[in-house]
């Protein structure tokens, strides 16, 4: 009896902490309804009023709500702001936690400035779209996909980008090695991690916790309670099979997700590709920080890429 009680024990423990590991890491409560205005930290200090309007002017832009469904059933939002008939289409992904507004401001700025028409959907479990759970790009990757086949479909022969910040970089790093429509001519991604697995890890000892005990935790929490396995798939993995050109870009400063991760996503990529990394940028800092050589690099990348007429 008292190895049962034992063995118990040690099972409840287990899994309340695998549900710990799940709900801090890969849970969206309904009741998370905060929106910061801009990212909180020191090295935003300087750069805070320019996000600020950056972010005004998403929120501000008139738009066209749209929706799709998963592969596995949910409901996905997003906002489309029309610039032009016929023009290409940036498909922007927002961060781990973030906003539309907050994260995906720099892009819509640039995408607006070539003229492109810009799509911004809520990812799973954030803003509109359905969902509780956050994959860190493992299930995300295929809303991506189903998003430039929903994009391909209703702009027939339109050139498409698809583009991300942070978790959104990584997602659409993933989305390289699926079967993309044929004009998605290119993808962007700013400060992406190299595995899920790797930022999990980095993040658990900043929090001061021993990571060799905490992890297998949430491993087991994304797997018992999240329906997904957290070491399924990563950006530098999906990027060795990638199947149309990357621009990865990343501040030297990032002290969220370091700049090595972006430079193993480069250098495990197969197909054509180019790393900007930007000194004394923070984690998506890059275009305010140097807006001439993130701004010369993007449009460089979509002139290499456009479709040739």
């Amino acid at each position: 009896m008292q190895y049962i009680i034992i063995a118990a024990a040690l099972l409840l423990a287990v899994l309340g902490g695998s549900y710990w590991a799940f709900r801090m890491a890969f849970y969206s409560s309904p009741k998370r309804t905060r929106e910061e205005s801009v990212a909180l930290g020191e090295q935003y200090d300087a750069v805070r009023e320019e996000l600020e309007v950056l972010r005004k002017r998403v929120e501000d832009a008139p738009c066209e709500w749209v929706n799709i469904r998963s592969q596995d059933g949910l409901m996905l939002s997003g906002r489309y702001c029309h610039i032009a008939d016929g023009a290409p289409v940036d498909i922007i992904f927002h961060g781990y936690r973030g906003t539309v507004s907050r994260d995906c401001a720099g892009g819509f700025s640039l995408a607006g400035k070539a003229g492109h028409n810009v799509l911004l959907p809520d990812q799973r479990a954030h803003g509109k779209s359905g969902g509780r759970v956050i994959s860190f790009g493992i299930k995300e990757q295929y809303d991506a996909l189903a998003w430039a086949r929903y994009a391909a479909d209703r702009w027939k022969y339109t050139d498409i980008w698809l583009t991300g910040v942070s978790m959104g970089a990584a997602t659409v790093l993933m989305a390289s090695a699926l079967e993309l429509p044929q004009n998605v001519r290119g993808i962007i991604a700013d400060c992406g991690y190299s595995s899920p697995r790797e930022i999990i890890r980095k993040v658990i000892g900043e929090m001061k916790l021993p990571v060799w005990a905490a992890y297998p935790f949430a491993r087991l929490g994304a797997w018992l309670w999240g329906g997904f396995r957290l070491e399924s798939g990563s950006p530098a993995d999906s990027l060795k099979r990638a199947k149309v050109p990357v621009l990865i870009l990343h501040g030297e400063d990032d002290r969220f997700v370091p700049c090595e991760m972006g430079r193993a996503n480069y250098d495990a990529c197969v197909s054509e590709k180019r790393l900007v990394t930007v000194p004394g940028a923070g984690h998506g800092l890059s275009c305010l920080i140097d807006p001439d050589t993130y701004k010369g690099a993007v449009a460089e990348f979509y002139e290499k890429t456009r479709r040739k007429i």
